[in-house]
């Protein structure tokens, strides 16, 4: 496994995060701890979730995914081998269960939030603590252009000084953005250089073979900031593995379960996909492992989060640590990508 610097901190995660948004939901109790151990003995020391989680969010399950991975930790008692991350929820997107709905990032919300998450996951302390999207309306989950909205959101410096009091009290260690715009994460940069707030060490954000608009602003900034990609669906909910090829609808896949997932199956999308799981076929590479090697590979990138519903393709998913991917097979990708850029931001 390879370790890389997160951020301008002093710790280093593995290559490969462990994603979790399927642990009570998908997955049980069980086959949560199950994939947390072989992820491990692979060398991630990486974890990553959300008070949100399991996806889709309901209120019956909320918090269902913290709640498995504290029980993991009291089941272990290894809690200091991993660097943990989750992530406060915003507002919007289907959630009134949470705090009834009104979700800000002011200090009333972010401490709940943390204070429950921390409860739920059995821990003093979260490694990493991220906004999961932004409280303003911005271009984000899949929105490609920008439509400006003259509304009241809680003020960034006050975000950054309420995740800075909760720093200095030791319950998170470093923070981190999600779903953030180039001008949102300079913005939260440049405040915490000039105020002595904490500084972002991570963008959590969608990168894959079928969208790469990460490149587009955001890239530059996480080479000059060091304020590095953890790169969210990498296989497109999957759609990059080829098994939704040709209509099909595996049973229990998350495409098949939840009609939500629709991000990636647009027809320009399923076009360049079958294109992509071709071109893996043609070089005899697994067309999953190519399209997380690709990501893993970026200089952007600080970790790619991988996630599975079951230990095949998780395995599957570690074994993409080892893929070298050829300067051809490069050119073609850029190729494809040339002809069909982004088709699923």
């Amino acid at each position: 496994m390879e370790y890389r610097q997160l951020g301008r901190s002093d710790l280093k995660v593995s290559a490969l995060c462990l994603g979790s948004m399927t642990w009570g939901e998908q997955n049980d109790e069980s086959e949560g701890f199950t994939q947390i151990d072989r992820a491990r003995a692979a060398g991630i020391n990486f974890l990553d979730t959300a008070e949100m989680y399991p996806v889709p969010p309901r209120a019956t399950t909320y918090g269902a995914t913290e709640r498995i991975i504290g029980n993991y930790f009291k089941a272990r008692g290894n809690r200091n081998e991993w660097i943990l991350a989750s992530k406060v929820a915003g507002p919007g997107n289907g959630i009134g269960h949470i705090r009834d709905g009104q979700l800000k990032h002011n200090r009333a919300h972010i401490v709940a939030a943390l204070d429950a998450s921390l409860q739920r996951l059995q821990t003093d302390w979260i490694d990493l603590y991220q906004l999961h999207w932004p409280e303003r309306s911005t271009n984000f989950f899949g929105q490609l252009g920008y439509h400006h909205q003259e509304q009241d959101f809680t003020p960034l410096q006050e975000t950054l000084e309420v995740l800075g009091e909760q720093v200095k009290a030791g319950k998170i260690r470093h923070i981190g953005l999600s779903n953030e715009t180039p001008w949102g994460t300079m913005k939260y940069l440049q405040l915490a250089d000039s105020l002595g707030l904490p500084r972002a060490v991570s963008v959590q954000n969608p990168y894959n073979l079928l969208n790469r608009s990460f490149e587009v602003g955001l890239a530059e900034v996480a080479m000059r900031e060091q304020c590095g990609l953890l790169a969210y669906s990498p296989l497109a909910f999957g759609m990059l593995s080829g098994k939704y090829e040709n209509g099909a609808r595996p049973a229990n896949a998350r495409i098949t379960l939840f009609s939500r997932f629709s991000r990636y199956t647009n027809p320009q999308a399923m076009a360049a996909c079958s294109r992509y799981v071709k071109l893996a076929e043609e070089h005899g590479l697994d067309p999953a492992q190519m399209a997380l090697a690709f990501v893993t590979r970026q200089p952007f990138v600080t970790s790619n989060i991988i996630g599975a519903t079951s230990l095949e393709q998780l395995e599957s998913n570690l074994g993409s640590m080892s893929l070298e991917l050829s300067e051809e097979l490069l050119e073609t990708i850029e190729a494809i990508h040339r002809d069909q850029p982004n088709p699923a931001p």
